[in-house]
């Protein structure tokens, strides 16, 4: 069968393919059409032994089932001769040339399905998925880009959701992993070795009572040769060009500034990014730009860019329309400035002629060797010196959290979250329409500064996945990457959700990038931000065992939950010396195992004393605290009552404040000591952002989470990450 210039290969041509590199397939015979197949048919299955399935294959005949092309459980001579007659009946003209496949039938009360898939912006993926009736009901799958290694495909096999499949199964042994994974480098290697490959489905994969795998169906489908070197070389890329660390340091780190269409009209664009520049404390040289020579917050204007000085301005900010910018490119060159942000709008977002125009940027920018960021978009923000060159708020405080975005909301988000919560910014980007330089050049610059420490990063469109993949791949190789996308959906339509191609997606696929490439993928901005928090303030875990130290029984319960129902961290059971040592400290009443639940046994140390013993202990590896910032929310009612500050209030009032701080200080110090994260989460770090416990928790330069469920949730994120980069075990 060929379509659109693809061939699929026969069953037996392609299971021929894929048992030279160890797929392993049920015992079977092919029967052709010349001499007498019925009586063929019939010797076959006596060999085979039955019962047998009977099957009518061909290179043009790709799905047998829907065609009723397939008798299974044929048990007699008889049946096998009344089989083969009515599947030959059945050919038609379109088929071509046609075979009998007779094969051993086997059986499983289990299914999975696996094949490759080229992507047409990552490449090739090997997937695994549930089988059967699953693969369409429940859509369990996961990708892992090619070539997979054994490690790889046992790792693959961890990520599908269900994972009880693997475990015995009303009465049959486990899954044996060992063979499926086999199965799936099988497939690597065969994608690897034809590069005509478009792909391959087995579908189903039998899971025998036993354990071990037998795969009955297979498909492979190929394109001519020089279409699929075609298809590699059209990967659309983003100019490389003008993104050395040189131009990224003019950008980030500019000596001068020139704002290009100042404004006096505190509305407009021209007004708003020289106030930004200005008022955030930019302590290089600031120009303006304006056709009158005004005068805007104290700067004095030149008409053109032409009119400033050589070599003392590194970034131009371009609020201009969009007819002037090709010009002011020009006059940029001619003034050695090497970085140019555009704002304006009415390129690429803008149809077909601002398509065209945006073409023409960036083929100026390449020619004129300039850093072009842009056209539409929103501006950056570089807090190690001061540098807010944005069309709107806000300004966050310094870190070492890095954003880059192909959003402008998103990275204003970000930064809102950065206000908020006092863990900082390093720099942050709106890429706009990325004629030139998009999220991948971006991150290749975070990789290498000292400035970053975890890199943020939203995404929606992808203009060249396989530069964004390696992009990923080396930063996440040196610090974490933290990424949220937006616009997940389906690839495209195809036939039957029972092949693989149908069960990808962009989201999947992009699953299966950011998985191998050690990138931490989350779903939301309030999951990015806390995420990359944690990054950026707490040590690495060196281990899965986390426990619960808590006041607020029920909190306690909640977040427990999340750890054992996202199964990534392990709530470690107390070692009987370190509960003694705890129920030394506590009434009786404690819990005795993780959570450690005070029960309201605390005396003015206990906190302090019992964190330490875990903190300390070498079967620990992080701790989650809860509770925090009670004694101080009493305080907080005393101090606003009527009575305050008779009756001894003035004295409790100062002593629950001073608790809570001296709680999350602790929690900082022994974070540092002992090189184990300690997260503190409490509501209170969203209720009451003046609670004295959540304030010392954000003057410890760390995040207060908004709960315990979210705390665990990026503690397990992290740990992932920590394990990829070999910081775990």
């Amino acid at each position: 069968m060929n379509i659109s210039g693809q061939t699929t290969l026969s069953e037996t041509r392609s299971k021929s393919v894929l048992q030279q590199f160890g797929v392993v397939f049920a015992d079977e015979i092919e029967v052709t059409t010349d001499g007498d197949p019925i009586t063929k048919t019939v010797e076959a299955a006596e060999q085979i032994g039955f019962p047998v399935v009977v099957k009518l294959c061909g290179d043009s005949i790709a799905h047998k089932t829907e065609r009723g092309l397939v008798r299974l459980g044929i048990g007699s001579s008889e049946a096998a001769a009344s089989a083969a007659r009515e599947l030959l009946a059945k050919a038609t003209e379109h088929d071509g040339e046609v075979s009998l496949l007779i094969a051993k039938m086997e059986s499983g009360k289990r299914e999975f399905i696996a094949g490759i898939i080229r992507d047409p912006q990552f490449g090739l993926f090997v997937m695994l998925g549930l089988g059967g009736i699953y693969a369409e009901v429940i859509a369990d799958v996961a990708f892992a880009p090619v070539p997979l290694s054994k490690k790889g495909a046992l790792d693959l096999q961890r990520r599908l959701r269900q994972q009880k499949i693997f475990d015995e199964f009303r009465g049959e042994s486990e899954v044996s992993r060992e063979q499926l994974a086999d199965a799936l480098v099988a497939l690597s290697k065969a994608a690897e070795s034809d590069p005509s490959i478009s792909s391959i489905d087995i579908n189903p994969i039998l899971i025998r009572s036993d354990g071990s795998i037998v795969a009955v169906d297979a498909l492979v489908v190929k394109y001519p040769l020089t279409s699929s070197t075609d298809r590699d070389s059209s990967t659309s890329h983003l100019s490389s060009l003008n993104t050395t660390d040189r131009f990224f340091e003019s950008l980030f780190n500019p000596k001068g500034v020139v704002i290009v269409g100042a404004s006096t009209h505190p509305g407009k664009f021209g007004f708003v990014s020289l106030h930004n520049l200005i008022s955030c404390g930019y302590e290089g040289q600031v120009f303006a730009t304006h056709l009158e020579l005004a005068e805007v917050l104290g700067v004095q204007s030149v008409a053109t860019i032409d009119d400033l000085p050589s070599n003392q301005i590194d970034l131009a900010f371009v609020c201009t329309p969009a007819s002037t910018n090709i010009s002011i490119l020009e006059a940029c060159s001619r003034k050695n400035i090497r970085a140019v942000y555009i704002t304006s709008a009415g390129y690429g977002e803008a149809g077909e002629s601002g398509l065209q125009a945006q073409q023409l940027l960036k083929d100026k920018a390449r020619e004129l060797d300039i850093l072009l960021i842009g056209p539409n978009g929103q501006g950056l923000v570089s807090t190690p010196v001061n540098l807010c060159a944005q069309i709107v708020g806000p300004y966050p405080p310094k870190g070492s959290i890095s954003v880059a975005s192909q959003s402008g909301n998103f990275v204003s988000s970000f930064m809102n979250y950065a206000r908020f919560t006092n863990v900082g910014i390093a720099r942050a980007i709106s890429a706009g329409n990325a004629a030139c330089t998009g999220v991948p050049e971006v991150l290749d610059f975070f990789g290498a500064d000292k400035a970053t420490t975890v890199a943020l990063v939203y995404i929606e469109g992808i203009q060249d996945g396989q530069k964004l993949a390696a992009s990923m791949r080396s930063i996440a190789s040196v610090k974490p990457l933290v990424v949220v996308k937006g616009g997940s959906t389906s690839s495209g339509a195809l036939a039957a959700a029972s092949h693989t191609g149908a069960l990808a997606s962009d989201d999947r696929v992009f699953d299966g990038v950011c998985h191998a490439n050690g990138v931490t993928r989350v779903t939301s901005a309030e999951e990015a931000f806390d995420v990359a928090a944690t990054f950026a303030t707490q040590p690495l875990p060196k281990g899965p065992n986390v426990v619960v130290l808590t006041t607020v029984g029920g909190w306690g319960v909640v977040t427990s939950d999340v750890i054992s129902t996202d199964n990534i961290l392990n709530l470690v059971e107390l070692p009987e010396d370190l509960s003694d040592a705890i129920s030394a400290l506590l009434p009786d009443r404690w819990s005795h195992n993780n959570p450690v639940d005070c029960a309201g046994g605390e005396t003015r140390d206990t906190i302090p004393e019992v964190m330490r013993l875990i903190a300390r202990h070498s079967s620990v590896d992080s701790i989650i605290f809860l509770g925090l910032g009670i004694q101080s929310n009493q305080a907080r009612v005393m101090l606003e009552g009527k009575f305050y500050p008779d009756f001894g209030l003035e004295r409790i009032v100062g002593y629950h404040q001073r608790q809570d701080e001296r709680f999350a200080e602790v929690a900082a110090e022994l974070s540092r000591e002992t090189g184990k994260p300690i997260l503190v989460a409490t509501e209170l770090g969203v209720a009451d952002i003046n609670n004295p416990g959540v304030k010392a928790v954000q003057d410890s330069g760390r995040l207060c989470y908004a709960n315990g469920q979210r705390a665990a949730r990026a503690l397990a994120l992290v740990y992932q990450y920590s394990k990829w980069r070999g910081v775990a075990k």
